[in-house]
């Protein structure tokens, strides 16, 4: 939901960074990897229990990420391949992370299971959807079109944030956010259904 205009934001800021991307001569796919690698490393301190560094470097990859496709298009270099790369590394990252969050808190492990089983659901839902009715973003110009939803990688993020900085509040924290992507595959569903039914009897 916060995705795009936080994308919008990032374009303004980043020239320095894509200059040392230039400076080490990192491929656009070169950034994509590392910061998926990044997130990998996160989780594994996350569950070490390194809370804050943990964080730190979660939000390193996410920049990373946010950044790859400014790269691309700087270079002229955006692929099918880097958008196909991209979203597999990200639900890679973003599902290690509930693996960390398994390990640290055991007693919950319901809930991690109906949170990765719900991430399956959101990112088909957001790629089938996307691809049928074709959406496109003129703001991220993305090759893969994603139908917009409440949990997308922002709040996302912040999800895990507040887990790693509050982890007294876990409980609700996992209940919350079990609550938001229920929310988000049901209106995908009630989006598809209207839509791509509309279409069909036009």
């Amino acid at each position: 939901m916060i995705d795009n205009g936080f994308r919008v934001i990032l374009s303004r800021f980043v020239q320095p960074l894509l200059r040392l991307y230039g400076v080490l001569r990192l491929s656009p796919n070169g950034v994509t990897i590392i910061g998926c690698l990044v997130g990998l490393v996160s989780a594994f301190y996350v569950s070490e229990g390194h809370f804050i560094l943990g964080l730190l470097l979660w939000w390193a990859s996410r920049l990373l990420d946010g950044t790859d496709g400014i790269y691309a298009r700087h270079l002229n270099w955006s692929s099918k391949f880097g958008a196909f790369l991209d979203i597999n590394c990200d639900m890679l990252a973003y599902s290690a992370m509930i693996l960390a969050f398994f390990k640290v808190w055991p007693e919950l492990s319901l809930n991690w299971i109906v949170i990765m089983g719900l991430y399956v659901l959101c990112i088909s839902g957001a790629l089938s959807l996307g691809s049928l009715q074709g959406l496109s973003s003129k703001i991220s110009n993305r090759k893969l079109q994603l139908a917009a939803g409440l949990a997308e990688g922002g709040e996302t993020g912040i999800f895990y944030s507040c887990c790693l900085v509050f982890p007294g509040l876990i409980q609700p924290l996992s209940l919350f956010w079990i609550t938001v992507l229920i929310v988000t595959v049901l209106a995908r569903g009630a989006l598809a259904f209207q839509s791509l039914n509309k279409e069909s009897h036009l």
